[in-house]
C-alpha cells in the first residue's frame, strides 16, 4: 500500500502572503479619483464614516465624509483651510440599493455632493469634526424631502454652526471652485460648496439672491477669498467690511427683484372683527380664526394644489433645535414637477396655473388680521421690495398644520382676489391683495425692522384703510 502524506502548505519566503484588496464601489472609485488629483499627497484622508450604512438600516446618509488639509494661496487670499468631501448623495455603487439607478447623460443619485472649507488655525493639526454633522444633517434634509441644493440655494440655521458664539449662523451654497461636475459610470455629480454667513448676509440674499451675494463675498476682502473658506471668527459683515456692497445689493434688489417666492414660517390669519364674537367651536369659527376643520381629502387637495403652482414649497423637516441640530426655513422650487427640485431657487410657476380644489368654496372677508412670529416679520419688507414690487407673489406657509398666506400685487393674473375684493380664503389659505400705494405704505412702517432688537412684542400696524391688520408675535407664539 502507497503512504500517501498529506500536501504541505505553501510557504512564501521573502513575500507576504497576498491579501485580497477591498472591493470599492465605481462610483466612489471614481470620486476618490477626483480627489487624488487635487490631493495627490493624501492618498488615505481622514474620514468620518457611517458605522451603520444608510442602505443597511443606519441614521446618516453620507457613507463617508473625507477631510483634506489644503494649503491655500495666502497671495490670492485664499487662507490654509480644511476640505470636507461628502460622499453619498451620489450613487457611490450603481446597483439600485440606494438610488434609483442611472447612466451616463443623468444625474448620479441626486446628482450632487457636498463640500465645505472651513479655515484652519495655525494650531490645529487635525480637523474638526463638527463640519461633518452639519452636512449629515443636510443630506438627511435632502434623503427625506427628495429636494436638491444648488449653488445659490441657502439655509437659514439660526445657530453658530460650530455651536459657538459665532456670527456665522447660516449658510448659502456655491459650486466647489477646484471639483466642479464630473462625470462617473452612473451620472454626472457636482460638488456644491456650503458657505458659512452672517444673518445679514442671508438677509440680502433673501432680498436679492444667492449667486449675487456669492460673487460679491468672493470681491470683498476678509471673507474667505475666490474660494470662499468659512472663517468661524469672521466678526464683521461684508457689509461692515466694505460698505459699496450694501449699494450693489440694493441695486440687484431694485433691478432684478428677489427669487425667493416663499418660506416655511409661524403665521396664522383670522377675519377681522369690529365686535369680539362670542366663543363658538362650530367650523367657521376655525375658519375665521385660520384653522380651518376639513376633511382628509380637502386637505390633500389643498397640499397638492400648494405644491403645484403658487407656494412651491417641499416637504419641510419639524424644526431642529440647537442641541440636536437646527432648523431649516426658506423654501422655493424650479418650474416643473420633478422628484428632485431645488432647496430654494427660482420659483417661475405663477398663480394662472392653480386649479383650485372644487370641494372648497372661496370666501371673502372685508378685512383680516395676519399673525406672524419676528422672523417672519422681517421677511415681510423683503418680500415686498424683493417680490411684490416687482409684480410677483409671495407666500408663508406655516410650520404647523395646512395655513397659508399669499401676497398677491395687482399685476399678477389668476388669482381669486381683485381689487374690489382684496381678501379671500380657500379653506386654510389666505390671499391678500395689495395695491402699489399699499406697498409703499407698508414698507414706510416697517422701516424700524432692520432693528428688531427694539420693537416690542407683540406689535400691531393696520394697513390698507385700517382693513388689514398685522400683528408681530415671539417666535413661538
Amino acid at each position: 500500500m502507497e503512504n500517501r502524506l498529506p500536501p504541505r502548505p505553501q510557504i512564501y519566503r521573502g513575500y507576504p502572503t497576498p491579501v485580497s484588496r477591498p472591493f470599492v464601489p465605481l462610483g466612489l472609485e471614481t470620486l476618490y479619483t477626483i480627489c487624488r488629483q487635487i490631493y495627490p499627497d493624501q492618498p488615505n484622508p481622514l474620514q468620518v464614516a457611517a458605522l451603520v450604512k444608510y442602505w443597511l438600516g443606519g441614521p446618516d446618509p453620507l457613507d463617508y465624509i473625507s477631510m483634506y488639509s489644503n494649503p491655500g494661496n495666502p497671495s490670492a487670499d485664499i487662507p490654509p483651510h480644511w476640505h470636507y468631501i461628502s460622499f453619498g448623495l451620489s450613487d457611490l455603487h450603481g446597483d439600485g440599493r440606494v438610488h434609483e439607478i442611472s447612466g451616463v447623460g443623468t444625474p448620479s443619485g441626486f446628482g450632487f455632493e457636498l463640500t465645505f472649507r472651513l479655515k484652519r488655525e495655525p494650531e490645529e493639526r487635525v480637523p474638526p469634526t463638527w463640519p461633518a454633522a452639519i452636512m449629515q444633517a443636510l443630506a438627511k434634509y435632502v434623503f427625506q424631502s427628495e429636494n436638491v441644493l444648488v449653488a445659490g440655494d441657502h439655509v437659514s440655521w439660526h445657530c453658530p454652526l460650530d455651536n459657538s458664539e459665532s456670527r456665522i449662523q447660516h449658510m448659502l451654497m456655491c459650486d466647489d471652485p477646484q471639483l466642479g461636475t464630473v462625470p462617473t459610470p452612473f451620472g454626472s455629480v457636482t460638488f456644491i460648496q456650503i458657505v458659512g454667513v452672517c444673518a445679514e448676509e442671508l438677509q440680502a440674499a433673501q432680498g436679492w439672491n444667492g449667486p449675487g451675494i456669492i460673487e460679491l463675498m468672493k470681491s470683498t476682502k476678509g471673507v474667505g477669498g475666490p474660494w470662499l473658506v468659512t472663517d468661524m471668527r469672521r466678526g464683521e459683515t461684508i457689509f461692515e467690511l466694505d460698505p459699496s456692497v450694501q449699494d450693489a445689493v440694493d441695486r440687484g434688489i431694485e433691478t432684478d427683484g428677489s427669487n425667493l417666492s416663499g418660506v416655511s414660517a409661524r403665521c396664522s390669519w383670522q377675519e377681522k372683527k369690529h365686535v369680539t364674537p362670542p366663543v363658538d367651536d362650530s367650523e367657521e369659527a376655525d375658519l375665521e380664526r385660520g384653522f380651518a376643520q376639513i376633511s382628509v381629502q380637502e386637505s390633500e387637495q389643498i397640499k397638492a394644489t400648494l405644491k403645484k403652482g403658487l407656494m412651491g414649497t417641499k416637504a419641510v423637516l419639524p424644526p431642529i433645535r440647537p442641541n440636536s441640530s437646527n432648523r431649516y426655513y426658506g423654501m422655493d422650487q424650479n418650474e416643473g414637477t420633478s422628484r428632485k427640485e431645488s432647496y430654494d431657487s427660482n420659483m417661475n410657476s405663477e398663480i394662472a396655473s392653480l386649479e383650485p380644489p372644487e370641494l372648497l368654496q372661496t370666501k371673502y372677508f372685508d378685512s383680516v388680521h395676519l399673525q406672524f412670529n419676528l422672523e417672519a416679520g422681517t421677511i415681510l419688507p423683503l418680500a415686498l421690495r424683493g417680490r411684490l414690487k416687482h409684480g410677483r407673489h409671495f407666500t408663508f406657509k406655516s410650520v404647523i398644520g395646512d395655513v397659508a398666506i399669499t401676497l398677491v400685487p395687482v399685476s399678477v393674473s389668476g388669482a381669486f382676489v381683485d381689487p374690489e375684493r382684496p381678501f379671500a380664503a380657500h379653506g386654510p389659505w389666505l390671499q391678500v391683495l395689495l395695491s402699489d400705494e399699499d406697498i409703499e405704505n407698508i414698507l414706510e412702517d416697517l422701516v424700524t425692522m432692520n432693528e428688531s432688537d427694539a420693537i416690542s412684542l407683540p406689535k400691531t400696524f393696520e394697513w390698507c384703510h385700517n382693513k388689514l391688520l398685522v400683528t408681530l408675535m415671539h417666535e413661538d407664539y
